[in-house]
């Protein structure tokens, strides 16, 4: 529950439903009139002073009680909350940005939005290679107290929400819809892991269907959140390089897992470590950065138990795949396979967990994260 009482927090959310006045005005109204019960007993004049008269008449408009009465019945539900940037549980680091949002919907542990995060976020058509790595950097950070904050996505989100859920510092997942609904719906049951071990948390209210627009906004509270921003594969175009470039604004850091040069999914991560974006190899590398504690290195033992195309340096195959994307005609050449054999053989690594195929016919190994 939103500290401060009903009555103000239904200022509050009225404010924020507003058709028309965006977070930049609300701030404005707030700085000139204080809390939204003064905004709402202004005078029209020194309103539109503020925001323009077309703001003002908006927000002397009509309001939509039933939506008011939704979310506060909403935030009355245990576990759920409605933060305000006048709530003492408002994140700190969030509230520092450029555009801080006047309204949180949270749901599940509110108290992670305090704590020390790094974001991780890349492409939703991931590979294998990037989704498993995503997984281990994340488990890696959760468990050196870093919360790990990314966007629900499929892909890299997913699986960077994945690989913190059961460490102590877990995971924030910053949705583009209502806190009430889920997208996309193949996350479903991983966003319910994530309302009771972590927290999830929307600016937008209640019943907020995915659109387009919402994801960027969602970007800049990711970015927000972090201390930094790790990008694991983005294409050229990928809206991961919305959230590091806002990261880069907002003064946070900016890391990057290189890749292969054949790899679509490279380029992304490939410019930002060439605008200036620190190349990282481990987690170890963004942990030192950001001069936090270095878990110890895991154990070597259950290390080797782990199946690893490198725990296999005899198998010719695996030696001919090498590190980058290679098409078959390339892998028949350097194997001196039989198509039929070749082929019989890459079937069996990839149900081993050991190599995984790719768009266009292209095969690649698929390798531990470096700790």
């Amino acid at each position: 529950m939103a500290a401060g009482g009903s009555g103000g927090l239904a200022a509050w959310i009225r404010l924020t439903r507003t058709p028309g006045v965006g977070p930049a005005s609300q701030r404005a109204l707030l700085a000139r009139f204080g809390l939204p019960e003064q905004i709402f007993l202004a005078r029209p004049a020194d309103l539109a002073a503020c925001i323009g008269e077309q703001r003002a008449l908006a927000l002397l408009a009509g309001r939509d009680t039933a939506a008011e009465q939704e979310a506060l019945a909403w935030d009355e539900q245990p576990g759920n909350a409605v933060v305000t940037l006048a709530d003492a549980r408002y994140p700190q680091r969030l509230l520092q940005s450029p555009d801080p949002p006047v309204l949180l919907y949270v749901k599940g542990r509110s108290e992670l939005l305090q704590a020390p995060a790094l974001a991780i976020v890349g492409a939703r058509n991931a590979t294998q290679q990037g989704c498993q790595d995503a997984t281990a950097f994340a488990r890696a950070f959760a468990a050196g107290g870093l919360c790990v904050v990314s966007g629900l996505a499929q892909g890299v989100d997913a699986a960077a929400h994945a690989g913190a859920l059961d460490e102590p510092a877990s995971t924030i997942a910053v949705i583009g819809t209502g806190a009430d609904r889920i997208y996309p719906p193949s996350n479903a049951a991983l966003a319910r892991r994530i309302a009771t071990l972590g927290c999830i948390v929307s600016e937008l209210p209640l019943g907020t269907a995915p659109r387009k627009e919402n994801f960027p906004r969602r970007n800049r509270i990711i970015a927000g959140l972090a201390l930094g921003v790790l990008v694991v594969e983005a294409a050229r175009t990928s809206g991961a390089l919305i959230t590091a470039k806002l990261a880069g604004e907002f003064g946070r850091e900016v890391f990057a897992l290189p890749g292969s040069i054949h790899s679509p999914l490279s380029k992304g991560c490939h410019a930002l470590i060439r605008q200036g974006a620190k190349l990282v190899e481990s987690a170890r590398d963004v942990l030192e950065e950001l001069h936090l504690p270095v878990p110890p290195a895991p154990d070597q033992d259950a290390v080797a138990s782990t199946p690893d195309a490198d725990d296999a340096p005899q198998d010719e195959l695996l030696a001919a795949l090498g590190h980058g994307p290679v098409g078959m005609d390339e892998l028949a050449g350097r194997s001196a396979l039989p198509a039929d054999q070749l082929l019989a053989r890459l079937t069996e690594l990839e149900l081993d967990g050991l190599v995984e195929q790719l768009p266009g016919g292209r095969y690649q190994r698929i390798l531990r994260a470096p700790q």
